[in-house]
């Protein structure tokens, strides 16, 4: 994809959770490298564009693309389509804990279509080595700390090589040490790698500190932080 085009676009978009509207007109373009935060109180909607931008969340006025893909009546069958084009990391891991963690990346792989085992081996190991977890493939989730589960998550989002690596509070279950690691693993798949990262999160020491574009959620609205412009939201330090 182009650097000038939009791997997620929304024009004037309302976000909706269930019937609600919660955000009114979204105007947001994410390119290729770009590490975008959405900020904002718990309940401003923040979620509820995550849930869109993998059409869990219908979008039924104004416009949304992600991935090449028109969010506005996106068909079912579409959508497992969508979603290889992008990984997805959650607060609470997601982990199958009933199977080991090169089992958990299998199960994906399998899931989205990779037949050969011999390739499904090499990108299990390629993946775990480059978030720092190549020597607990054969772990079970429940042995590894929190931190080392989310890795695991992360190693998941990165299988099918996706343009975009959407986080939902990734660092919401960690302690402060662990969630420090956990962005620098981030960063460095921006940077290294050009994966576009859109991150949710209400902790503003991690934007601070590794500086992204910033959306802001507040009264029914998300609109990005001018730079040098001040964040008047009273979230987590």
């Amino acid at each position: 994809m182009a650097e000038n085009t939009p791997i997620i676009s929304f024009k004037d978009a309302d976000i909706l959770n269930g019937e609600a509207t919660v955000i009114y007109g979204l105007n947001m373009d994410v390119y290729p490298g770009d590490f975008v935060y959405i900020v904002g109180k718990v309940g401003t909607g923040k979620t509820s564009i995550i849930r869109t931008i993998i059409a869990e969340n219908d979008l039924e006025k104004g416009y949304g693309s992600a991935c090449g893909f028109e969010l506005n009546g996106i068909a079912e069958k579409q959508i497992p389509f969508l979603r290889r084009q992008m990984g997805v990391v959650f607060q609470n891991f997601e982990l199958l804990m009933d199977r080991s963690v090169e089992d958990n990346l299998r199960f994906v792989l399998e899931a989205t279509g990779w037949k050969d085992k011999e390739k499904m081996d090499s990108r299990i190991s390629e993946v775990l080595d480059a978030v720092g977890m190549g020597r607990k493939a054969h772990k079970m989730p429940f042995q590894l700390s929190g931190g080392e589960q989310q890795r695991i998550a992360i190693a998941r989002s990165l299988l099918n090589d996706p343009q975009v690596i959407i986080a939902d509070e990734p660092t919401g279950n960690l302690d402060n040490e662990t969630a420090d690691g956990i962005m620098q693993l981030l960063t460095r798949i921006n940077r290294d790698k050009g994966t576009a990262v859109v991150m949710v999160t209400h902790n503003r020491q991690i934007f601070e500190k590794y500086p992204g574009r910033v959306m802001i959620c507040k009264d029914e609205t998300c609109s990005e932080q001018m730079p040098d412009e001040p964040i008047d939201l009273d979230l987590t330090i």
